[in-house]
């Protein structure tokens, strides 16, 4: 599994638009998404964590590798937060 950070995640859109980013590279793959602690995990079927990594900076975001999480997230979801992208 490969996890990120993704501090600039603030809403569903960006939920949303992560997970379109990464199963445009890796068709497969599992994601999961927590945007309470701003973690994305992904099971990769094809890419590897720079293809991965490159596909969520194209997509906006700014991910930063997680070496060991000790968080998993629960599931892909959101709730309304202030600070919402979508304005």
């Amino acid at each position: 599994m490969i996890t990120f950070e993704v501090n600039d995640m603030t809403c569903g859109h960006c939920v949303s638009t992560i997970t379109k980013a990464v199963k445009a590279t890796d068709t497969n793959a599992k994601v999961s998404i927590d945007l309470a602690t701003h973690r994305v995990v992904i099971e990769p079927t094809e890419a590897d964590s720079a293809q991965l990594s490159n596909a969520i900076k194209e997509a906006g975001y700014t991910p930063v590798a997680v070496a060991n999480p000790s968080v998993a997230p629960v599931a892909v979801g959101a709730t309304k937060r202030s600070g919402c992208c979508c304005g």
